[in-house]
């Protein structure tokens, strides 16, 4: 059994490792962006479950998944606070049934007529606009932190980006990311350190979604409504997966399929949305890439 196994995944260790990194990582990042769109942290988890989970199964690039991303979640939060999140569940289907189409009419190709420097502003970019995101979380409802818990919290962050910037230098057995999650969690827990946790941020509870039918009048009024944030997340989610693709193929000198992508993130967005899983925070932009096939480094 383990030999078929290997058969239909020749990198099965170094995927499982991968995706155990990116799930790790995606927790935080999901809840925090579901903040961001005025949505229950708990839709922002399940949005990563399905989205991750279709478009790597059914996406056009090996090594690359989709997730949470603020450029989406700003967006919606302004239908969310004007019409409520039922128009929001709605836009965010009509948004994935755009992406459908677009793949269907093969248009994803044309993302390989961006020019490189642009895709390489857009990826440092998109970093320092999520490192400058971070700073958020040295605050309290008080102010910046001070003494013992910012010395706490610069010493975990020191630790962990030491272990992913030297880590690859001696071993690339596994990915980096998911040493320095593993080493930090390890010695907060026994050292008993006092620190913010994930459970701080939000509290999720147990269950399992329901399904959902939005709770608006399917008429033209609704329609105009959803149209123009719709089209904005089908592009904005689009834009960013297909960059990020067009990144990767660079990097690993192989050639994905964008618009097989566009099908399979505007099937994980819609049908997420359609079974009330997502409740309109569908997500779409290109994560993980390349880490497998290249056999070593650390997951982007």
């Amino acid at each position: 059994m383990l030999d078929k196994l290997k058969t239909y995944f020749p990198n099965m260790r170094l995927e499982m490792l991968t995706g155990l990194t990116v799930a790790l990582a995606l927790v935080p990042e999901a809840i925090a962006f579901a903040f961001v769109a005025k949505v229950d942290p708990l839709v922002g988890v399940f949005a990563a479950v399905i989205v991750c989970l279709v478009t790597s199964l059914l996406g056009g690039r090996p090594g690359m998944i989709s997730g949470a991303t603020g450029a989406m979640a700003v967006v919606m939060t302004s239908l969310v606070l004007s019409h409520g999140t039922s128009y929001l569940f709605a836009a965010v289907v009509l948004a994935g049934l755009f992406q459908i189409v677009f793949g269907l009419f093969r248009w994803g190709k044309f993302v390989h007529l961006i020019p490189l420097p642009v895709t390489i502003g857009f990826v440092n970019g998109l970093a320092l606009v999520i490192g400058k995101a971070q700073f958020e979380q040295f605050k309290t409802a008080d102010g910046w932190l001070q003494g013992t818990p910012l010395a706490i919290m610069l010493g975990l962050v020191g630790l962990v980006m030491l272990i992913m910037f030297l880590l690859p230098k001696w071993t690339k057995a596994v990915p980096a990311g998911l040493v320095g999650i593993i080493a930090a969690s390890v010695l907060t827990i026994t050292l008993g350190l006092n620190t913010r946790t994930v459970g701080d941020i939000a509290k999720l509870a147990s269950g399992l979604p329901q399904f959902a039918i939005p709770n608006i009048p399917f008429d033209l009024a609704t329609l105009k409504v959803i149209l123009p944030y719709s089209a904005i997340l089908a592009a904005v989610g689009l834009i960013e997966s297909l960059m990020t693709l067009n990144l990767i193929d660079e990097i690993t000198s192989t050639r994905g399929r964008p618009n097989k992508e566009c099908v399979a993130q505007g099937l994980a967005i819609g049908g997420a949305g359609v079974v009330g899983i997502l409740k309109g925070i569908g997500m779409g932009r290109g994560i993980g890439g390349g880490w497998a096939e290249k056999g070593g480094g650390s997951a982007p």
